[in-house]
């Protein structure tokens, strides 16, 4: 009896943390990373992972480095695809997605983002051979038609409008952080068995540092770091501290207590959070068209994680 309690405990703690940090991802994208808007989207991602970075190196570095130098070459490569699609690509594209609407349709970028599992899935049928859940095809329909709703509602969308909007380029750049997200998901299922977290971790963020220090370099953005207000290092040392590094051990802490379909649903925390972040910090909401396909997206993403074995 004091075992299956112990469990049960367990079991609401992982729920717990899998919310929170789902929410603190919510709470980023609506209230934080809009505040940097002013910056150029490769130097806020360079930083925004520069300055986790230096923090753990001082704590774990010298044996995390140890346990780099051990790993083999194609784990290294796998490393390094995980940190390109979801530290930098996907990144980069959610950053620059949220700048592009200008505190407009925050709530609707976000949501988009949730198709990321429909990207993961596939990606996992072409390159580990896993099956797809049953009527995958139809729910990925599904999803589309509700997102095409919640951007757009029931009408076409002009040309004129959506360019000066830029909402028709942030939806599509949501979308490439959707796939990016979910590649690294895949890519990170090949060196996760066989990998400590907190060497993932530091790796991802290692390889990610370095990528973008060379954009940034590339493009002649370090001379930004100069033009940096104090609140906007606060807004850095904030993300770094809650949505970035913290909120990832956050949820793969919670990860270890349940099962990945009570996840699936646990992540509805971050669109809920952001529709929520939205209306308080920003006074925007969606209409009634947009709430009814936001509802047929996440409806179509849990009954896809569901079907899947």
């Amino acid at each position: 009896m004091a075992l299956s309690l112990k469990k049960m405990d367990k079991k609401y703690i992982g729920t717990i943390l899998v919310c929170f940090a789902a929410s603190l991802w919510g709470f980023d994208s609506i209230v934080l990373t809009p505040r940097l808007y002013h910056l150029k989207v490769p130097f806020v991602v360079f930083m925004v992972h520069c300055l986790p970075f230096a923090v753990m190196s001082i704590f774990i570095g010298k044996r995390e480095m140890k346990n780099i130098s051990r790993l083999p070459k194609k784990d290294l490569m796998f490393y390094f695809l995980v940190a390109l699609f979801g530290g930098c690509i996907g990144t980069l594209s959610i950053v620059k997605s949220l700048f592009l609407v200008n505190f407009q349709h925050l709530t609707v970028v976000t949501l988009l983002q949730k198709a990321q599992p429909i990207f993961a899935l596939i990606l996992a049928r072409v390159i580990l051979k896993e099956k797809l859940g049953k009527n995958f095809l139809s729910w990925v329909l599904f999803a589309l038609i509700g997102g095409y709703v919640m951007t757009f509602e029931f009408t076409l969308p002009r040309v004129a409008e959506v360019s000066s909007s830029n909402v028709f380029k942030a939806v599509l750049y949501a979308l490439l952080a959707a796939f990016s997200f979910g590649s690294a998901t895949v890519f990170g299922k090949r060196i996760l068995s066989h990998s400590s977290f907190v060497t993932a971790l530091y790796t991802r963020y290692f390889f990610t540092t370095v990528i973008t220090f060379f954009i940034v370099l590339a493009n002649s953005e370090l001379n930004l770091i100069f033009k940096v207000t104090p609140f906007e290092w606060l807004i850095f040392v904030i993300i770094g501290i809650t949505s970035g590094s913290g909120a990832i051990l956050l949820y793969y802490r919670g990860l270890r207590y349940i099962d990945a379909s009570v996840a699936t649903i646990c992540e509805l925390s971050f669109p809920i959070s952001s529709v929520v972040f939205d209306y308080i910090f920003n006074r925007h909401f969606l209409t009634p068209v947009q709430f009814m396909g936001a509802a047929a997206l996440i409806f179509a993403i849990l009954k896809i994680s569901k079907n899947q074995k």
